[in-house]
């Protein structure tokens, strides 16, 4: 069934949201917030992960790093292309209309969570990879392992932040969905060098999530999210990074 790995992978942000609330309750205030330190720290160092080994290689017998170049050109343009477009303010007014609309317009911490836990599960080469094999190869094996580590995420995330980082589950739909729709169109231009780049910038960024949760909002992820697409373009472009 074509977008089954989709619906899996909102099913288990859906889960691990519903088992987050009632974690929750059980932890005092300050107990949250560590709770939400210790989730920043672990999305840290799986961005980290992510970032080296999209930058660090093996040569003979020595250890080189690359693509330094990359990295800041994709973020510098990408963020002013989102600065321009006004992303980030765009999620958090759709985070406001389904505050209102979900009947939590009381929740003060619900934009962020839906927010900073939208980022989270949606960036990263396993939701474009799997929603492509999920389509042109019927194979939802991807998206499901991706659905393991998004449940335990966003309990994570639901316990310590609230209920708004369940609705994430919306975004999920769309990305995903759109993806698998389109896959035919978006298959020829992912090769491994596109891949390699969207898996290294959407590490950066996932990184840029650890920080928000680590020390408070200090960055607009949101409006860093063009850099993945000129990620993909670069991978085009002659001359190597």
């Amino acid at each position: 069934m074509i977008g089954l790995g989709t619906l899996i992978n909102c099913a288990s942000i859906v889960a691990g949201g519903v088992i987050g609330m009632f974690a929750g309750k059980l932890f005092k205030k300050d107990q949250q917030e560590s709770l939400c330190k210790v989730c920043g720290v672990s999305v840290l160092f799986i961005a980290i992960a992510g970032a080296m080994e999209g930058m660090l290689r093996i040569d003979g017998s020595s250890l080189k790093s690359g693509k330094s170049m990359l990295v800041v050109l994709c973020l510098a343009l990408g963020t002013i292309i989102g600065e321009l477009i006004g992303i980030e303010k765009g999620f958090e007014h759709f985070g406001e209309w389904l505050k209102v609309k979900s009947g939590n317009s009381g929740d003060k911490g619900f934009v962020n969570a839906f927010v900073t836990a939208s980022l989270t599960v949606c960036i990263g080469a396993m939701a474009i990879v799997g929603a492509i094999q999920d389509s042109l190869l019927g194979d939802c094996s991807t998206l499901a392992l991706k659905s393991v580590l998004d449940f335990i995420i966003i309990v994570t995330m639901t316990s310590s932040m609230g209920k708004g980082s369940m609705f994430s589950a919306i975004p999920v739909v769309i990305f995903e969905g759109s993806i698998t729709l389109l896959a035919r169109l978006i298959s020829p231009i992912m090769n491994d060098t596109a891949l390699d780049y969207l898996s290294l910038i959407g590490s950066v960024l996932i990184f840029c999530v650890g920080v928000n949760l680590v020390w408070g909002k200090k960055l607009n992820v949101a409006n860093m999210l063009p850099a993945i697409i000129l990620a993909v373009a670069a991978a085009y472009i002659p001359w190597g990074f």
